[in-house]
């Protein structure tokens, strides 16, 4: 008889719980961040480029992030992809060095993106609801075949949904942690 892979539930739980922080890393709190600027593609070399590919970025001081083009030509490419990125952001050129003032948030703003990271979160919710339906199925299939029995189906089945309510509790921590951070003045 053959154990269910649960290191894979756990696994695809910890990616939708990874791939969540990167958005949350996307949203401005009036704070400069690095994880900021990382989503954003650039038009260079005929192809869409991750930011961090074209250049280093850096986090100088509290409300300014700073993108150092490694290919000058690329410069214009790197503003004009930040300014067109949906941030509101409004960089400005020093050479090849690209400064990004990050201005502070109005009240409305702020709420704004305190339903945003809401969004963002049931989405991380969703997911690993998702992986745990699959583990779910996955069970079934095995007592189905006689792999495993009914006990050990039960067993599993409780596992899988300690993993998903674990994931779900630490997404709720990540949201209540980043709405407090937005809604800080």
């Amino acid at each position: 008889m053959a154990d269910p892979d649960l290191s894979d539930i756990k696994r695809r739980m910890d990616g939708a719980l990874d791939a969540l922080q990167k958005e949350f890393a996307g949203l401005r709190t009036g704070r400069a961040s690095a994880g900021l600027l990382e989503p954003i593609t650039v038009e260079a070399y005929g192809a869409a480029t991750p930011m961090n590919q074209v250049g280093s970025i850096s986090v100088p001081e509290p409300r300014m992030v700073t993108v150092q083009v490694w290919d000058r030509s690329l410069v214009g490419a790197v503003e004009k992809a930040i300014r067109d990125s949906g941030l509101g952001l409004n960089p400005a050129t020093d050479g090849q060095l690209v400064r990004v003032p990050i201005p502070a948030l109005s009240e409305e703003r702020r709420i704004e993106m305190t339903k945003i990271a809401g969004k963002y979160a049931e989405q991380g919710r969703v997911a690993v609801r998702n992986v745990r339906r699959d583990g779910m199925e996955m069970l079934k299939k095995m007592e189905k075949d006689s792999e495993i029995s009914k006990d050990e189906h039960h067993q599993w089945a409780e596992e899988i949904q300690s993993l998903t309510d674990s994931h779900i509790k630490k997404i709720d921590g990540s949201l209540s942690q980043k709405e407090e951070e937005i809604l800080q003045v």
